[in-house]
């Protein structure tokens, strides 16, 4: 289509990449390095296109300045080069494509409109015949959005790991029935800043929100046939852009200015953001898969290929793997984590398969450029920096191997945990997770702060879910209850989902209380599950990654008062007494002349644990004294004893009277607290007790 008359381009700049606006107009610049000719397209309101060619190339950057082009312009890139997928050569003009720089994208991707494939489909497997269809009227477009914004004084929090507590949440499964929050801003930025939203979990006690992906990302084609969606949203496209449906205000720009005033109402209650970010794929799959962005500006150098260069390797089990070792790469994802570090104020980031990243060539190790550059970066070697340290390719799993700076989600903590207090795991593992997991992150110089605790996560049963059913229930995904994990961990408690048997109930409620006092209540740094706080049901689903609906949305109607009023003193406690929040890890010395070393693991008849004790396989109970006046630097707090009874039956425990000689129930999962405690005491089946001590 032609250039409207109108229209004055100029040579622009080369950089920064992306869409870069003024009062003159805007400077668009991509980056290819195999194209031989690249056209930005321009979209009018009625869809008309208008197609500029770029003369200019610096650098790989192809650019140009387009007079009168403010913001609120939408626009794309389609890139000219050899289609010969033998080769790895997938340019397509045909396919309209989006600019990885853009930081608002509008609209999704329309799978009964034209094709998205560059390819005409053939036999099983055959990508080879080029498709011309024009792929533009199915496409979402890129905006132009205005970059500044009033943050009246916002900034970073930069709150200490030691004082962290994470609450994981997505912004529209967060507030979609929330009933203090409008209708129409349920299930957006605006509705998660509702200061209802920002009560309950300022009430909570949490410190920090880490939201699932808010890249803009696609549902699958093979989704929308099923009547499904991507609802969590591990389907990146837009690395720079906010999800434009979780828009209230609109998607031509608005979405920028919804999110960052989200994230300063977030800031103005005390509580960090912290983002998923998924570099390690998109949502173009395979070699079979959709042509979108990257895969038609330069599939060579985005994404890792087999030996055939026709075939994309992949460590994610999405069909494709984004390549980190090469430098566009490598630029755009830092350019992406300083875009909302910088100009959204984001607190931090979670990476999804972390360690798909983390690889050099194929291995997975700590060598990697995209580990070192974010190492020696000034910004963003200042944020909260969490790995999901595993992949699915060979050597994945890297739980206790990402270098200083680095915190890991602790898949170890959060399967001892459940084992133990399903009664299949001795206390010595036990007492290693709730003690920090030093064995997994003492060594490399880190501290207790590296272990992301968690026991239950966006991905697999919630809380609730995990004490009342032993198998999955996924019929709702249409894939005949095979997907999701097979390995739960969990124990339904006498029967499989629901009942009014008050004798299980009564159980399952105790277990869900033990299970969170110790999350809460271990060193390190807790992260709960948005609704497991008020006893959240998925319906026994696992995998609810396309279920946009009751399924995975929170029911605050509905809420378990008791659990949530636990969960709120329990964290209460975390916060106001420094011995459950060290900064270091415990080390069984007496440093600061208090009597008694900073722990003391005790066998239920009283005594230290020995070696012995702690080598038997058949203990499901034991005991542990948290001295407060052995806190680093001196800084003097309460003590406390914790004691744990994972067996089926009650146990007998004693108290040394040299650790004090008077004590006070502070909390325990089988009863009320605040009664005076004797000498001895009989500490039920599957029970938690915490005591305070007195004087």
């Amino acid at each position: 289509m032609p250039v409207s008359s109108d229209i004055v381009v100029h040579g622009g700049r080369p950089f920064p990449q992306g869409a870069f606006c003024n009062v003159d107009g805007t400077n668009f610049s991509l980056w290819s390095e195999g194209a031989e000719r690249v056209e930005l397209c321009l979209f009018d309101d009625d869809g008309a296109e208008h197609r500029i060619e770029l003369t200019e190339r610096t650098a790989m950057q192809w650019h140009c300045f387009v007079e009168g082009i403010g913001a609120g312009q939408r626009y794309g890139f389609r890139v000219h080069g050899p289609y010969e997928p033998e080769q790895g050569l997938r340019f397509n003009a045909d396919k309209l494509l989006l600019d990885p720089y853009a930081i608002a994208i509008d609209g999704t991707v329309d799978w009964h409109g034209p094709t998205l494939l560059p390819y005409v489909p053939g036999e099983e497997d055959d990508d080879r015949t080029r498709d011309e269809t024009d792929s533009a009227p199915a496409m979402p477009k890129c905006v132009v959005a205005d970059r500044d914004y009033d943050w009246e004084g916002d900034e970073r929090l930069h709150r200490p790991w030691n004082e962290t507590i994470i609450y994981e949440a997505h912004v529209k499964g967060l507030t979609m029935r929330h009933p203090d929050v409008p209708e129409e801003l349920r299930g957006t930025y605006a509705g998660l800043a509702h200061p209802a939203v920002i009560e309950h979990l300022v009430g909570l006690g949490v410190t920090a929100i880490e939201l699932l992906p808010v890249h803009h990302f696609v549902d699958e084609s093979f989704l929308v046939e099923e009547g499904l969606t991507n609802y969590w949203g591990y389907s990146s496209i837009g690395f720079l852009a906010p999800h434009g449906p979780y828009s209230a205000a609109g998607t031509r720009g608005e979405q920028v200015r919804e999110f960052k005033d989200m994230v300063k109402a977030l800031h103005a209650g005390g509580l960090e953001v912290i983002m998923d970010v998924v570099y390690n794929h998109t949502a173009e799959g395979n070699h079979l898969g959709p042509m979108l962005s990257f895969k038609g500006i330069d599939n060579l150098a985005y994404y890792r290929q087999t030996e055939d260069p026709r075939y994309f390797l992949d460590y994610t089990g999405t069909g494709n793997s984004l390549d980190p070792t090469h430098p566009q790469v490598l630029r755009l994802i830092m350019d992406s984590l300083r875009y909302f570090a910088v100009e959204c104020h984001v607190d931090g980031f979670r990476f999804d398969l972390a360690a798909a990243l983390a690889r050099g060539l194929h291995e997975a190790g700590q060598l990697s450029g995209f580990l070192d550059t974010i190492q020696q970066d000034p910004v963003l070697s200042q944020v909260k920096l969490i790995a999901e340290p595993w992949d699915v390719g060979p050597g994945g799993y890297q739980v206790g191997e990402f270098p200083v700076l680095w915190s890991e989600w602790n898949g170890e903590y959060r399967d001892d945990i459940r084992d133990f207090w399903r009664g299949e795991l001795p206390v010595a593992t036990f007492a290693e997770r709730f003690a920090g997991s030093a064995d997994l992150y003492a060594d490399d110089g880190r501290h207790p702060g590296a272990s992301i605790n968690f026991i239950t996560a966006h991905d697999g049963f919630t809380l609730r879910d995990l004490v009342s059913y032993n198998e999955k229930h996924n019929e709702a995904n249409m894939e005949d209850n095979q997907d999701g994990s097979n390995d739960n961990r969990s124990w339904n408690c006498g029967a499989e989902g629901e009942t009014d048997d008050p004798a299980v109930l009564e159980l399952r409620a105790r277990q869900q209380r033990n299970l969170l006092a110790t999350l809460v209540l271990s060193q390190g740094v807790p992260m709960i599950l948005g609704g497991d706080e008020a006893g959240r049901t998925q319906g026994g689903s696992n995998n609810a990654w396309c279920q946009d609906n009751e399924i995975s949305w929170q029911d605050w109607d509905g809420a378990d008062g008791e659990l949530l009023d636990f969960t709120r003193r329990l964290i209460a406690l975390r916060q106001d007494e420094p011995v459950f929040r060290r900064r270091d890890f415990l080390t069984g010395r007496e440093r600061q002349d208090s009597g008694h070393p900073d722990v003391v693991w005790l066998r239920p008849d009283g005594p230290a644990m020995t070696e012995e004790d702690w080598a038997r396989e058949d203990a499901r109970a034991l005991g542990v004294f948290l001295n407060g006046e052995e806190l680093e630097g001196g800084a003097g707090g309460d003590s406390f004893l914790v004691l744990f009874n994972a067996h089926h039956e009650g146990v007998e425990f004693t108290i040394d009277p040299e650790l004090g000689d008077a004590w006070a129930v502070e909390l325990t999962s089988d009863g009320e607290a605040g009664a005076g405690v004797d000498a001895t005491m009989i500490l039920p089946g599957r029970a938690l007790r915490i005591l305070r001590r007195l004087g």
